[in-house]
């Protein structure tokens, strides 16, 4: 193989089974005496209904059920992958790695595997360093999964907060080929914007020090995102040569219904271009754009041969796009 690449060659999902309407948290919500509504959390983010995972189940059982699920699209088996990568912002435990966790379960052995943390960047973050280590022969068939429980980390009695997000876990497998599949990516972080969107927690002496649960300043969040999605991806068609028009398909972080529409507006895209999932799912961090992606494929949207552009922003504050040939 004279140049080596790395092509998208199967995608999968999966949502915990519990599935909570925007009434059902309403409902939740009013108990503790704080007001909302449907029509309140539709109206500012396009969100009607989030799945939550049960007490008991983690972001790698959530994981390892959407890489096997992009397994059997790609016709692999476990043993044939020899890399791991999860993004996640919601490990099972400090250590180890929600990759090593799945890793276990799907009975895989010796070949690497960790998380990466870059938020609702995430899995941008971790699709790019997939591709270099394929590029470079370090690996030849990646597993790199988005998978989240936010329902752990947020503030019920914070209605701002507590309706927007959810659970769930995206996964694709990438291998390494001689046709271009990612063509280019484009990775940011500035921490000076650390205090915006954060969980200002840790663990010391078997005590929580601080707050571990979720904080956001939505205005300041949805300021800057609009500005960087859009440099992003101005960037990576550059890096790719290609332009606006090349774009079949814009499947962006899905964390608000109008920084989305704001974004393929500024691309002088049409909207029915826009893949959207947020309506259903929430924003689930790290694994909205790879539960995007899978939901989009499986739909019969997504097609060999589109070029689709990925980009999300994140705490950190951490923004990214990649530009693939599928």
């Amino acid at each position: 193989m004279s140049v080596r690449h790395s092509r998208i060659t199967g995608t999968g999902s999966y949502l915990p089974p519990k599935r909570l309407t925007n009434d059902d948290l309403a409902a939740r919500l009013a108990a503790d005496g704080i007001e909302t509504s449907d029509q309140w959390i539709v109206e500012r983010t396009g969100i009607r209904a989030r799945h939550f995972a049960d007490p008991d189940v983690g972001s790698s059982d959530l994981g390892v059920e959407a890489a096997r699920r992009a397994l059997d699209a790609a016709g692999l088996r476990p043993a044939q992958i020899d890399l791991i990568i999860v993004a996640t912002s919601t490990p099972d435990m400090v250590f180890p790695s929600a990759a090593c966790l799945v890793q276990q379960k799907l009975g895989i052995h010796g070949c690497p595997a960790f998380d990466v943390q870059a938020v609702c960047s995430g899995f941008v973050y971790a699709l790019t360093v997939a591709d270099s280590m394929i590029r470079t022969g370090a690996a030849r068939r990646a597993l790199v999964i988005g998978a989240e429980v936010f329902s752990r980390i947020l503030d019920f009695k914070d209605r701002t907060t507590c309706v927007l997000f959810g659970d769930g876990a995206g996964a694709v497998v990438l291998e390494a080929s001689e046709v271009p599949g990612i063509l280019a990516s484009d990775l940011h972080a500035d921490g000076r914007h650390v205090d915006i969107l954060c969980v200002p927690g840790n663990l010391s002496g078997g005590l929580v020090l601080g707050d571990p649960l979720l904080k956001m300043d939505g205005q300041a969040v949805f300021k800057l995102a609009v500005g960087v999605l859009e440099e992003a991806a101005r960037a990576v068609l550059a890096k790719a040569g290609r332009t606006e028009a090349d774009i079949d398909w814009l499947i962006p972080h899905q964390a608000n219904i109008r920084i989305m529409q704001s974004t393929t507006r500024k691309l002088k895209l049409p909207m029915d271009k826009l893949i959207v999932t947020v309506d259903e799912h929430g924003n689930t961090s790290a694994a909205s754009i790879p539960l995007a992606l899978d939901a989009a494929v499986r739909d019969g949207k997504v097609k060999a041969g589109d070029t689709v552009m990925l980009e999300g922003v994140g705490g950190g504050f951490t923004w990214g796009a990649v530009l693939l040939d599928f």
